[in-house]
């Protein structure tokens, strides 16, 4: 097997690695809000979880508490509502509504 030559190998276009930041679909912003939402979403699910009974044939009340009924699932929910506002969001673009 013979090494190729330094001379041989090209590099490569300059376009190809580096993207103009106006054709990237995410900037750091829209990464930084997904991550939130992210957290939002495990929060909302550890609200829900727990334990059960101690015993089978027990009965444990703590399964319809408002942390898990309503707390929980509304925190998982804003997640996901907030989730999707984030991927669609394009920062930089300011709205001016006022009229010269």
């Amino acid at each position: 097997m013979a090494l190729k030559n330094t001379q041989d190998i090209k590099p490569a276009p300059m376009s190809v690695d580096k993207e103009k930041e106006s054709e990237k679909p995410f900037s750091p912003v829209n990464f930084w809000m997904m991550g939130g939402c992210l957290v939002l979403i495990v929060l909302g699910y550890l609200f829900m979880s727990g334990g059960g009974s101690e015993t089978p044939e027990g009965f444990n009340p703590e399964i319809f508490s408002t942390r898990r009924i309503v707390v929980g699932p509304l925190l998982s929910f804003l997640g996901f509502l907030l989730m999707a506002f984030a991927i669609i969001w394009k920062p930089g673009k300011k709205l001016n509504f006022r009229k010269k």
